[in-house]
């Protein structure tokens, strides 16, 4: 199987599963992440607004400014491409859709944070391996953002147990995650990289 082949057969899954199957497995995950240290210890969170039957993110972001922390929104630059991350004050009212409609600081809300600020980046992917690589969308853009954080920065996805597959085919861009979230368990690939 191809990579394109391969994201094509998990958005199709993942597109299957019912409003309600993703609402209850995304309740699942994020109270996992919420438990997490790394997430409790996080001043600073990067999230993405959830898109299409991903993982949600609304409760995560939710408790993450109830709590005082500093949370980003991905803006997407497609000239330049690359993310700017925003800090949110308002949820949703800071928010409007963006590029493909997916929700983004509006115009008057872009508050530009520094990725050397971020503590945990909550990373969208289409499927995950088992040894922590992620494979994207297609347009390379968490790629050529990660490497901009901080070496103790955390990489954390979210992702249905139905995304998780024996191999992604990494690429020598591709950027690998520190954390993996599902419904069922909590991966963590750090020992992997040491």
């Amino acid at each position: 199987m191809s990579k394109n082949e391969l994201r094509k057969n998990v958005i199709a899954g993942r597109n299957a599963l019912s409003g309600r199957d993703v609402a209850e497995k995304s309740k699942i995950i994020a109270g996992r992440i919420m438990e997490l240290k790394e997430y409790q210890n996080a001043l600073t969170v990067m999230a993405y607004i959830d898109f299409r039957n991903e993982v949600q993110t609304e409760a995560i972001i939710q408790d993450a400014l109830r709590k005082g922390k500093r949370v980003a929104i991905p803006i997407t630059d497609i000239r330049n491409k690359k993310l700017i991350p925003s800090l949110l004050e308002n949820y949703p009212g800071d928010l409007a859709p963006g590029t493909w409609g997916i929700l983004e600081p509006k115009p008057g809300c872009i508050r530009p944070v520094e990725p050397g600020e971020i503590d945990l980046v909550i990373v969208p992917g289409v499927a995950f391996d088992t040894a922590g690589n992620r494979l994207g969308y297609g347009g390379g853009f968490y790629d050529r953002f990660l490497p901009r954080t901080r070496r103790d920065t955390v990489f954390l996805s979210p992702a249905f147990e139905l995304q998780v597959r024996p191999n992604v085919y990494p690429g020598k861009h591709d950027i690998p995650i520190h954390l993996l979230v599902t419904e069922d368990r909590v991966l963590d690939f750090r020992h992997i990289r040491q």
